[in-house]
């Protein structure tokens, strides 16, 4: 490896980051242009949906076996395949003529690309730098990511106004052409592991698990009966892939997962809650942004535009994380960024009504954004700080599963809190202003009824002071829940920050006397 790179250039990171930013970027953006692409390819919403929904599916199903295929092909060769085959979805999707070649380039082709490069960027980070720049570099990873997620409206929003949505999958492959005319400056890493090594059975058996899980976390506003049965059949053929992996490794043979990583409690508990604060910041991202276009009817871009602070306190607070653990500590600076969080969250849960204007989510959402910049950062470097060179791999795919099926989990459950939130706003607002219909159940289900077929807030403004006042308090009531369930979920993340241990960070020049 040359050590030039190594020990002094970003341009390593530069490249890796650029595959997952456009990873996060990709449904984000996606998500504001749903309306253009139905009408382009002359289609129907519940399509366009389906095919997002299975970008998200393939991508965490394929995590696993790009985890063991790091050893067997080596980091850099798979992130470059990954790459290769993310840059032809790109361009399939950017020229779709139909549904089909979207599906094939956005969900199929870019699933799979993304599932490969997504673990093996964080290993090549871990594998090419050490101490402080290793923190700072995961930090950058890591808050890309989120920042991706959170810029991806207002991105979406300038593309599909005044270009085409498009040309936002054009210049993802402009960014994947970029990746290729400057692999020369990754690190070059051997292959570990050989052909004979790959568990095909275990590979099977984890894709089905991770397959019926994701498919069950997809289908939560659906049917929720239905889709907890097969999240739960999901946990259990994964619990048997568990199983199998390790009767596997006792027999000496490799196994493509090896479990007895995750008796080291870093990993384990920084796996946890990395899929958590993905959840937490999805869902909480899904549920302003319904807000902001059906609530307060801004365009996608405004809407991006609004939750920019949100993006720069995220941004502000990772970079600023790396130099204060060297001081403090990450499991402090975690700590701290879970309350910072819960503040954010606290101060925006009284802000949500139909007369609320964009300034003033804008102190809240920076807030919310600051602490997240902190746990965020901290956290993958964390995780993988007790891990041995031989088990980066391994661990890495461990810790990219988790952060992939949080970005899963958050819009799915947090569209059934925003459900959940709706009938509890409704119950309070039949008992403000309509006491006479108070716990009567076919008034409240009219009520909902007719709220859900409201195509306009403009339509609700036009209606008598009532009307106003009841759907205020809907709004009202569903945003606020969402937010206490938000800071429910950065409590528990705060709890998990208290099992970490802490890591100290090699300076640099304690590594060279070693």
């Amino acid at each position: 490896m040359n050590e030039t790179i190594k020990e002094h250039s970003w341009i390593p990171l530069i490249l890796v980051c650029f595959a997952t930013f456009i990873i996060a970027l990709d449904t984000t953006f996606m998500n504001v242009s749903i309306s253009s692409v139905v009408a382009d390819l002359n289609t129907d919403v519940s399509t366009i949906q389906t095919i997002s929904s299975f970008y998200t599916l393939i991508t965490a199903s394929f995590m696993l076996l790009s985890t063991k295929l790091q050893d067997i092909v080596g980091k850099k060769k798979l992130f470059l395949i990954g790459a290769g085959i993310y840059g032809v979805g790109t361009l399939t999707a950017a020229l779709s003529a139909n549904t089909l070649m979207l599906f094939i380039g956005w969900a199929l082709l870019e699933g799979i690309g993304g599932a490969l490069m997504t673990p093996t960027a964080v290993s090549i980070i871990s594998g090419t730098y050490q101490g402080e720049k290793l923190t700072f570099a995961l930090a950058i990873e890591s808050a890309l990511v989120a920042i991706a997620a959170a810029i991806g409206p207002l991105f979406g929003g300038v593309v599909t106004t005044y270009f085409t949505w498009r040309l936002g999958f054009a210049v993802e492959f402009i960014i994947v052409l970029i990746v290729f005319a400057l692999q020369g400056k990754i690190p070059y890493f051997e292959a570990t592991g050989s052909k004979s090594e790959l568990d095909i059975t275990g590979a099977i058996i984890s894709f089905v698990g991770l397959v019926l899980f994701v498919m069950g976390i997809l289908m939560l506003t659906d049917d929720t009966t239905f889709s907890i049965a097969i999240m739960a059949a999901g946990l259990i053929v994964l619990a048997l892939f568990a199983l199998f992996e390790i009767k596997r490794k006792r027999k000496g043979n490799v196994p493509l997962l090896d479990v007895e990583l995750l008796k080291d409690r870093n990993l384990r508990v920084g796996t946890l809650l990395r899929l958590l604060v993905n959840l937490a910041m999805g869902g909480a991202l899904f549920a302003v942004s319904v807000y902001l276009q059906s609530v307060l009817a801004l365009s996608a871009f405004n809407t991006g535009l609004t939750l920019l602070p949100m993006t720069l306190g995220l941004l502000l607070f990772a970079l600023t994380a790396p130099k204060l653990s060297a001081k403090l500590n990450h499991k402090i600076l975690m700590s701290i960024g879970c309350i910072i969080s819960i503040i954010g969250c606290l101060i925006l849960s009284q802000q949500f009504t139909m007369a609320t204007s964009m300034l003033e989510l804008m102190p809240g959402l920076f807030v919310l954004g600051a602490g997240l910049g902190f746990v965020m950062a901290l956290g993958v470097d964390i995780a993988l700080s007790n891990i041995p060179q031989e088990g980066q791999n391994n661990a890495s795919g461990i810790v990219t599963t988790g952060q992939t099926l949080g970005q899963s989990m958050g819009t799915a459950i947090i569209g059934v809190i925003l459900i959940l939130g709706i009938i509890g706003g409704i119950s309070n607002a039949v008992d403000t202003y309509v006491p006479d219909q108070s716990g009567n159940a076919t008034f409240e289900h009219d009520v909902y009824e007719g709220f859900q077929s409201i195509s306009s807030i403009n339509d609700v403004k036009a209606e008598n002071s009532t009307i106003q006042n009841i759907v205020n308090v809907i709004v009202r009531d569903s945003m606020a829940f969402v937010m206490y369930v938000t800071m429910a979920l950065m409590a528990i993340i705060f709890v998990l920050t208290l099992r970490l241990s802490d890591k100290e960070i090699k300076k640099p020049d304690k590594l060279k006397k070693q």
